[in-house]
């Protein structure tokens, strides 16, 4: 019995054999929730939506979403995000953008390539920030990207 309550004890102390659910939370299809940082990487992680915690993060800076299964259009509380600068959304299956991607107004980045894409919402042509505009390997409507494209004169759009 002396020799076995240390060894219990010390099970105890490490956690050895106990459930928590902290290792429920690494599961790849339930990202953990980052307490700080202006950066948040959640790329390849099978996501089929953006995780509701990341729309309170209004201090991100660069948020990257590439390489998951998103479909259809990112949820419209992506307008929450008002500090972004850079917003990562390729390699996935989105066939539109939420017009409150425009109210992101310090976003100097905005990366929706390889998805399927058939149109664009106007008020990218509000993003005055914009260096970077990357939407290759989508079926975007030209007539669309040629309104947007004369407002963002100063901007890269990669087709």
């Amino acid at each position: 019995m002396k020799k076995i309550l240390p060894i219990f004890l010390s099970m105890i102390i490490l956690g050895v054999g106990c459930s928590t659910s902290q290792s429920q939370s690494n599961s790849p299809s339930v990202p953990q929730q980052p307490t700080s940082g202006s950066e948040l990487d959640l790329s390849g992680r099978g996501l089929i939506a953006i995780p509701s915690y990341v729309f309170s993060r209004t201090d991100l800076q660069q948020l990257d979403l590439s390489n998951n299964r998103l479909t259809g259009a990112p949820q419209s509380q992506i307008g929450q995000l008002k500090n972004l600068r850079s917003l990562d959304l390729s390699k996935n299956a989105l066939t539109g953008l939420p017009a409150e991607l425009g109210q992101l107004n310090k976003l100097e980045v905005l990366n929706v390539s390889n998805n399927q894409l058939t149109g664009l919402p106007m008020e990218l042509g509000n993003l005055t920030q914009l260096r970077v505009l990357d939407i290759s390997g989508n079926a975007y409507s030209a007539r669309d990207l040629d309104e947007i494209a004369s407002k963002l004169s100063n901007t890269e759009i990669r087709r």
